[in-house]
C-alpha cells in the first residue's frame, strides 16, 4: 500500500476548512472527496471525475446496505412531512392548553410536547413555539425561555432515538466504518450501547424540568424573565399547520403502527440486543410505510385534506430527502477514501508521538466535535467528518468504542446547540417569536455547564467505560443547579399561583 504521508489528511482539512468558512456541508464534502480522488490518480483531473462518479459514488449506490438507508430515509422524510402537515401535531398539543393555568404547568407541558414531537427536530419549534407562545406571555415567561425549551427538545431528543432519521443517518456512518476497519460489530447494536454515553442531549433534556421544578434562572435568562419583552414582530406564522378538522390522533396512532410494526417484525429484544442490519432496516422501512398508510387513511376519514393533496405532500418529504442522501453517499466516499490514502494510520502514528493515552480520545473527539459543530451551525455535517476520522483512531489504540461514539454525538451536539448558524437554534428563536441573539445568549450558560458535566463524564468514561456514569452526571447536574440557587438566594418565580384557563380569560373578554 502507497503511503500518502501528511498529503493523506488533505481531504479532511479541506472539508473541516470548507465547512466552517461556507457552511455548505454538501460542497465541504464534495470538494474533500474530489481532492483525496485527485491525490490517488496522479492528479489527472479527467481520470479523477472518471473515479470519482465510476468507482467512488455508482460503489456507494449500488452497496445493498447503503441503498437499505438511502430507501429508508425517503420513506423516513415521506412519513415526517405528512405528520408535519396532517396538522396533527398541532391538534395534539392544542388538546393540553386547558391545563396550563401556572408557570411550572406552561414551561413542563410544553417540554413534554417537544418531546413527543421526536419525529422532526425541525418540526418541535415551528409547531409547539407558536401554540405555547400566547400562555408564555399571558404567565409573564419570557419568550427566550420558550426558545430554550424548544432548542432542549429538538436535536437532543432526534439524536437519541434509532429509528429516526438522526439514528438512521448515524448507524449508516458507523456501519461504513466497520465494514472498512472489517469488525463484526452490529452498528444498530453499537448505536444503542453508545446511548448511555451521549451525555450532552441527555443533560439538555433533564435541565429543563431541573430549572423549572427548582424555579430557578441564572445568567441572562433570569434578566428576561424578571423584565419580559414582547416581541411579536419576530413571530412567525404557522398558519400551515393548523388543518381543518384535524385530531390529536393523527400523531399517535401513526406513531403506535410504526412501534408496532418493529416489535412485530423483530420481537422485544430489537430494543437492546443486536439486530442485523438488513433486518432492522426491512422493519424500519415497512414501519414508515405502515404508519404513512394509516395516516392518509385517517386524514381522508376525518376530510382533513383531499387525497391528491395527501399524496402530493407524502411526495415533497420524500423528494426533501435528497440532500441527506447526498449527504450519505460523500460521508461514505470520503470514509473509504481516507482508508485508501492512509489518512487514519498516518494520524495513529502522529498520535503515537504524542504519547496521548486512548483513554483521552472520548473527551478530544467532543473538543474537536463542538468546535466544528459551532462554526458549521451542522451536527450532520460534523458526524460525516468526524465518524471517519476518529472511529479507525478508537479501534487502533484500543479506545472505548462505546464512549468515544457517544462523544462524537455529544460533541457535535452541543456545537449546533450553541451556534448562532444553527437550523434548529435559527427555528427556535423564530417559533418562540424572540430574538435570535437574545436566544443564543441567554441558552448558552445552561449549555456550557451541560458541556462541563459531559467532558468530565468522557475523561472518566475513557479510562472506565462506566455507563452509570450518566447518572453522576445528572445528580451532579441537579447538585450545580442548587448550588446556584442557595449561593444568589435566587427569588424568582414568587409563588407559582394558578392563573385562569386561556378559555376562562375569553369568556371575561367576552362579557366585558
Amino acid at each position: 500500500m502507497v503511503s500518502y504521508g501528511v498529503l493523506s489528511i488533505i481531504p479532511i482539512l479541506i472539508a473541516v476548512f470548507l465547512s466552517i468558512k461556507t457552511k455548505n456541508v454538501v460542497l465541504s464534502l464534495f470538494s474533500s472527496v474530489f481532492c483525496g480522488i485527485f491525490i490517488l490518480n496522479g492528479y489527472n483531473p479527467l481520470e479523477t471525475t472518471k473515479v470519482l462518479v465510476g468507482k467512488y459514488f455508482i460503489n456507494q449506490l449500488t452497496d445493498s446496505y447503503n441503498a437499505g438507508v438511502i430507501v429508508l430515509m425517503i420513506f423516513i422524510g415521506g412519513f415526517i412531512e405528512l405528520m408535519m402537515m396532517s396538522g396533527g401535531a398541532y391538534a395534539f398539543a392544542e388538546s393540553f392548553k386547558n391545563s396550563i393555568n401556572s408557570k411550572t404547568k406552561a414551561q413542563l407541558l410544553a417540554y413534554f410536547t417537544g418531546i413527543m414531537i421526536f419525529f422532526s427536530d425541525l418540526g418541535t419549534p415551528l409547531i409547539v413555539g407558536p401554540i405555547f407562545s400566547p400562555f408564555f406571555k399571558r404567565l409573564k415567561l419570557s419568550k427566550e425561555k420558550l426558545a430554550f425549551i424548544l432548542d432542549s427538545t429538538s436535536s437532543p431528543v432526534a439524536v437519541l432515538v434509532p429509528f429516526i432519521g438522526w439514528g438512521v443517518f448515524i448507524i449508516g456512518l458507523l456501519q461504513k466504518e466497520f465494514e472498512l476497519l472489517n469488525l463484526s460489530l452490529s452498528d444498530y447494536e453499537s448505536f444503542i450501547k453508545s446511548i448511555p454515553f451521549n451525555v450532552y442531549p441527555i443533560l439538555a433534556l433533564t435541565i429543563i424540568p431541573a430549572l423549572t421544578l427548582l424555579k430557578l434562572d441564572f445568567g441572562p435568562m433570569k434578566t428576561f424573565e424578571n423584565n419580559p419583552i414582547d416581541e411579536s414582530a419576530f413571530e412567525i406564522d404557522n398558519s400551515k399547520y393548523q388543518v381543518e378538522n384535524a385530531k390529536g390522533s393523527f400523531v399517535w396512532v401513526p406513531i403506535l403502527v410504526l412501534l408496532g410494526t418493529l416489535f412485530s417484525m423483530l420481537g422485544t429484544s430489537f430494543i437492546t440486543s443486536r439486530v442485523s442490519g438488513s433486518a432492522f432496516r426491512a422493519a424500519l422501512t415497512s414501519g414508515y410505510l405502515y404508519a404513512a398508510l394509516v395516516l392518509m387513511g385517517l386524514m381522508l376519514f376525518y376530510k382533513s385534506k383531499t387525497f391528491k393533496e395527501i399524496f402530493s405532500i407524502y411526495l415533497n418529504g420524500m423528494k426533501k430527502m435528497s440532500e441527506i442522501v447526498i449527504i450519505l453517499i460523500l460521508a461514505w466516499s470520503l470514509g473509504v477514501i481516507n482508508k485508501d490514502l492512509g489518512a487514519d494510520q498516518f494520524l495513529i502514528g502522529f498520535l503515537k508521538t504524542l504519547d496521548i493515552n486512548s483513554g483521552f480520545i472520548p473527551a478530544i473527539a467532543f473538543i474537536f466535535g463542538a468546535v466544528i459543530s459551532f462554526s458549521t451551525g451542522s451536527s450532520w455535517g460534523t458526524y460525516s467528518i468526524m465518524v471517519p476520522l476518529v472511529i479507525p483512531m478508537a479501534v487502533t489504540f484500543n479506545a472505548p468504542l462505546y464512549v468515544t461514539i457517544g462523544a462524537i454525538l455529544s460533541g457535535g451536539l452541543f456545537g449546533d446547540h450553541v451556534s448562532p448558524i444553527s437550523d434548529t437554534t435559527i427555528l427556535s428563536s423564530a417559533g418562540a417569536g424572540c430574538d435570535h441573539i437574545n436566544h443564543v445568549k441567554t441558552q448558552t450558560p445552561y449549555a456550557v455547564v451541560n458541556a462541563i458535566l459531559a467532558i468530565s463524564v468522557f475523561l472518566i468514561g475513557g479510562f472506565t467505560q462506566n455507563s452509570s456514569l450518566i447518572l453522576f452526571a445528572i445528580i451532579s447536574q441537579i447538585a450545580i443547579l442548587i448550588g446556584i440557587k442557595i449561593f444568589t438566594k435566587n427569588r424568582f418565580y414568587k409563588g407559582d399561583e394558578q392563573c385562569s384557563t386561556f378559555q376562562e380569560d375569553l369568556k371575561k373578554q367576552q362579557v366585558n
